[in-house]
């Protein structure tokens, strides 16, 4: 079988992808990581980054010695799979990506930002705040949230992937969205997508951004035909 890697978004860890790890495991090696700071990592003194987390992939796969792999990259996750199969095609066989912002700047990101204030989210969605410190222990999860703030910002000001660096990836892709995300536009999915050489756009029916919310089986039937 296979190697593929399953990367997670921003303020997550690789315990969000236990249920697609689980439909998938029977087809591929299914790895898993958590990024730099993620889910009870060390948090650095140098800022969250798209290349700080892909030397977290290569790093995983020296470790593991893994020569090659597909991925599957949620929301930030895909951002991290497209940074690599531009700079690093060599490791990547296949990409697909799910619900991935890839069209940043200052207005966005601070209305980003605005959503991940940690006191907001403990005062209105308390459930959620006692998960993110579960999650991220036993670090501070304040401290991902501040530091994820940050990366965006700094996105907002100087994104990493310009729009016309999709066209010097020859990676195979499959860019995903669900046709209920709320902070990914189909816009700038299908500006993607048009701009990749070889690559599918998909659309999940009645599918939010929070991947908590996304039907596991059908994701896993997108994910295995394109890589198969």
């Amino acid at each position: 079988m296979q190697n593929l890697l399953l990367l997670h978004g921003a303020i997550g860890a690789k315990d969000q992808l236990g249920s697609l790890a689980g439909v998938l495991k029977n087809d591929f090696i299914i790895h898993t990581l958590s990024f730099t700071g993620h889910g009870g990592n060390n948090i650095p003194d140098a800022p969250f980054s798209i290349e700080l987390f892909a030397q977290d992939v290569l790093k995983y796969m020296e470790e593991h010695k893994i020569e090659k792999t597909h991925i599957f990259g949620y929301s930030m996750g895909g951002y991290v799979g497209f940074y690599l199969t531009k700079y690093y095609p060599e490791k990547i066989i296949k990409l697909v990506t799910l619900a991935t912002k890839v069209y940043w700047d200052e207005a966005i990101a601070a209305k980003e930002t605005k959503l991940l204030n940690a006191d907001v989210l403990e005062q209105k969605l308390p459930a959620f705040a006692a998960q993110l410190a579960q999650r991220h222990a036993p670090q501070n999860w304040k401290m991902v949230l501040s530091k994820v703030c940050e990366m965006l910002v700094n996105l907002g000001q100087n994104n990493t992937l310009s729009i016309e660096d999709y066209t010097s990836i020859n990676t195979p892709c499959l860019v995903m969205l669900g046709d209920r995300d709320k902070m990914v536009t189909l816009d700038e999915t299908v500006a993607v997508y048009k701009q990749l050489p070889v690559a599918r756009l998909g659309v999940l029916p009645g599918t939010p951004h929070p991947l908590e919310q996304v039907d596991k089986g059908l994701l896993a039937f997108m994910i295995k035909e394109f890589l198969s």
